[in-house]
């Protein structure tokens, strides 16, 4: 059987953690970051969040080796 495939798109959006769990960075920090955001909202936006249980499993399986 073939090796499969890891998807990249999402290997480079995505961490595994020492538990297992997939840890992610949070979206909407692209623009307008210093017109229309408010700086407390930046200051959570800069954090790493962990990936809802009800996605993980979606994201596991396109990352078969990590």
């Amino acid at each position: 059987m073939p090796k499969m495939k890891t998807n990249r798109a999402v290997a480079k959006r995505f961490k595994v953690t020492g538990t297992g769990k997939l840890k992610r960075f949070k979206c909407n920090k692209g623009h307008n970051v210093k017109e229309l955001k408010r700086p407390k909202r930046v200051r959570g936006l800069r954090k790493s969040t962990l990936v809802d249980k009800s996605m993980e499993a979606n994201y596991k399986r396109v990352l078969p080796y990590l």
